[in-house]
């Protein structure tokens, strides 16, 4: 993240369910570090008490995402490690989005942060926005928030019910298909592709 002055930046780490795209933690740091990677998944274990649920972090191939740090708290803490491949752009989707959301943000600061505290206020008003208002269309226009406390299956339920009961009471306003409102039940880091 950038910062005022030329040169100096800020480090935003970021751990982001890909079933729910909730962002799980999420803090800046003045310089990166493993240990800071091993806080911030530590609290985010520990905050969404999953500590022994076959988790797996996906991350890319940073220093301090490979560091010895981090791999130790991942083993005490019973976390899988998985690496984006080297010069594979799509190999981290979910990541690659949401950081094109958060600097495409209508209120990202155009010439970078003042303080560190600053970048941290805009963050978490940021994650604020991004998992309890924003309707994300990779999970059908719920909030990650939404998804993330299993409450997406009976909004979308409902919204299906809207749209079939409007197409009923007047069909001519309808074309072949309703816009499919179906609750998403897996998701996929990089699904194989459909063999021709």
């Amino acid at each position: 993240m950038p910062s005022w002055v030329r040169g100096q930046h800020f480090y935003l780490y970021m751990i982001v369910d890909i079933y729910s795209r909730k962002i799980i933690a999420a803090e800046v740091f003045a310089s990166e570090s493993g240990k800071h990677a091993a806080e911030l998944l530590q609290r985010a274990v520990w905050n969404e008490k999953c500590s022994s649920n076959n988790l797996v972090l996906h991350s890319d191939n940073g220093g301090p995402m490979r560091s010895d740090t981090l791999l130790a708290k991942m083993y005490a803490l019973g976390v899988l490690s998985s690496y984006s491949r080297p010069r594979v752009s799509n190999d981290n989707p979910y990541s690659e989005s949401l950081f094109r959301t958060l600097k495409y943000c209508p209120w990202w600061p155009e010439n970078g942060f003042r303080t560190i505290n600053d970048a941290r206020i805009w963050v978490n008003r940021f994650v604020n926005w991004y998992n309890f208002e924003h309707k994300h269309s990779g999970i059908k226009y719920v909030t990650p928030a939404e998804r993330h406390q299993g409450n997406d299956m009976k909004i979308l339920a409902a919204r299906k019910a809207v749209y079939q009961l409007a197409r009923e009471q007047h069909p001519e306003r309808w074309g072949k298909h309703l816009r499919n409102w179906d609750y998403i039940s897996e998701v996929y880091l990089n699904p194989e592709k459909e063999a021709a």
